[in-house]
Formats: C-alpha cells, sequence, structure tokens
C-alpha cells in the first residue's frame, strides 16, 4: 500500500497498513474460505488453515495477491491436537510479524443417532470445536495482549443451539459452549489488553449441502423472517463488522435471519396466544 492511500476500516483499527488474520478451517472453499477473502479483500494479510485440504488452500493463497492486492500464507495441523493449536497460532503470527485477528471456523459436524454415538465421538467433537478454540484463542492471546492495538477473536458458534436439530446430540453441546468460551475469554483476555475484543457469531442456514432438495430449500426459506436461505457472504460480512467495531465485545451474535426468534406456525403473526 502506498502511502497516499486511504486506509481500509480494518487497517484503521488495527493501526497498520498490514494488519493480519489467521481463518482456521478456511482451507477448503467454504465458510472458514469466504471469511478470509473477505478479510483479505479488506485489508488484511490471511492465514488459512488447513488439515486436509492444504492444496486448494496452496492454490487459493496463490491467488490473493492478484485478486486484492494482499499476501496469503498456509498453515497446516489437526485441531485433534493440543500443541498443534498453539503451533498453528504462533505460525501464523511468524508469517508476517503480528496476529491481529483470529477466526475460530474449523468445526465437525455429522448427523448421528442418540443410540450410536459413543464416548470417543463426544469427547472429538468437544475437542475439535471446543478445545481447539479455546487453545487457539489462547495462543493468539498471547500475542495480541503485547501489540498496543491489541486484537479481535471472533467464534463461530451455531444458532440452533436454542433450538437443536435431532441426530446432533454430540455436535451441539459442543458448539453450545463457544458462547460461554467467547464471554470467558473477552473477560480474561479484554482485562489484559483493553484493546483485545473477543465475540461470536452463530451462523443460521447459509451454506447446504448438495443434496438438498428444492422442497426443504423453500421451507428453509419460510423458516426465516427474511424470507431467503443466508450465504456465507452474510456470516463474513457480520465477522467483519465485529473486527471493526472497537466498542463490541463479549457478544453472540446471530446471522440467521430471524430464525432464532421465528416459527413459520402462523401463531406470531396476526395471533396474540399468550
Amino acid at each position: 500500500m502506498s502511502s497516499g492511500t486511504r486506509r481500509s476500516r480494518l487497517q484503521e483499527t488495527f493501526a497498520t497498513n498490514d494488519p493480519v488474520a489467521l481463518v482456521t478451517g478456511s482451507g477448503a472453499p467454504r465458510v472458514g474460505r469466504v471469511i478470509a477473502e473477505e478479510l483479505s479483500r479488506r485489508g488484511c494479510h490471511v492465514v488459512l488453515h488447513a488439515n486436509t485440504s492444504t492444496d486448494e488452500a496452496n492454490e487459493a493463497a496463490a491467488t490473493w495477491k492478484e485478486r486484492f492486492g494482499r499476501r496469503a500464507a498456509v498453515v497446516q495441523g489437526t485441531l485433534e491436537d493440543d500443541e498443534a493449536c498453539d503451533r498453528i497460532v504462533d505460525e501464523a503470527a511468524a508469517c508476517f510479524g503480528r496476529l491481529d485477528i483470529l477466526v475460530n471456523s474449523a468445526a465437525i459436524w455429522t448427523p448421528t443417532p442418540l443410540a450410536e454415538i459413543t464416548g470417543d465421538e463426544i469427547r472429538r467433537y468437544f475437542q475439535i470445536n471446543s478445545v481447539a478454540s479455546l487453545l487457539c484463542a489462547r495462543a493468539a492471546g498471547r500475542h495480541m495482549t503485547s501489540q498496543p492495538s491489541g486484537g479481535c477473536i471472533i467464534n463461530l458458534g451455531d444458532w440452533a443451539t436454542v433450538r437443536p436439530y435431532a441426530d446432533h446430540a454430540a455436535y451441539f453441546p459442543s458448539k453450545g459452549a463457544i458462547e460461554v468460551m467467547t464471554r470467558s475469554l473477552a473477560v480474561e483476555l479484554g482485562a489484559m489488553n483493553s484493546n483485545l475484543r473477543v465475540n461470536c457469531v452463530q451462523p443460521g442456514p447459509v451454506l447446504l449441502s448438495d443434496d438438498v432438495t428444492e422442497e426443504t430449500v423453500a421451507e428453509l426459506a419460510q423458516s426465516t423472517l427474511v424470507g431467503r436461505v443466508g450465504t456465507p457472504d452474510d456470516v463474513a460480512h457480520a465477522v467483519s463488522f465485529l473486527c471493526e467495531n472497537t466498542f463490541v465485545t463479549g457478544v453472540c451474535l446471530p446471522v440467521d435471519g430471524g430464525r432464532g426468534i421465528f416459527a413459520p406456525d402462523g401463531l406470531q403473526l396476526g395471533r396474540n396466544t399468550g
């Protein structure tokens, strides 16, 4: 960036022309990748994290300097390994000499009937979806607390922890922990550096699998107040907002089109049922 180029809002927030963001689970072209692209578009150097999707991550990173004028790097590791969580964050900070944003986007989600869930499966859900997020946030905090501009940590939760689906009895408890973790980390890290903020985004239906029928898509759209299924861009925009707004910390923001407060059963509209 030349000296005469106006800084983006994110660059102003972190008082540098070269803010750095790490997005876990951003190797494959899913929500994490879209978040990473949006942060790059807004002026960040981005570190993509992948476990098995390293080839896809490297392909994306190779194009971003031309597309967005920002550099990108890739770190690899499984979030099932506690030590890997520290290493991933430290490598990301070493890539560009600082770390301003961490987005904990990596997660696992596979339907399993309650009767078939094993203790090992439950522990794996908590390890990847909860424990790894906390360990990555702790590692990022070590870098961010020493920076005058602090930093921002965004955890990805799930709107449906308040209305959980069947066949996900291991997944939803692991995601429910994200909400309390976010508030706890906001207090812990904010006390160390008042410019360090921690928030959570809770996506609704934003990236449906290819086997979802048109009928189901229509039903999902009708279940929202905005009348449509969301997109990964909706989530990425919310993440960017929380990174840029320096007076918001410790909040869990549903990005669900109003689905968390609305049921399309006709009882909320035109009838007062008590």
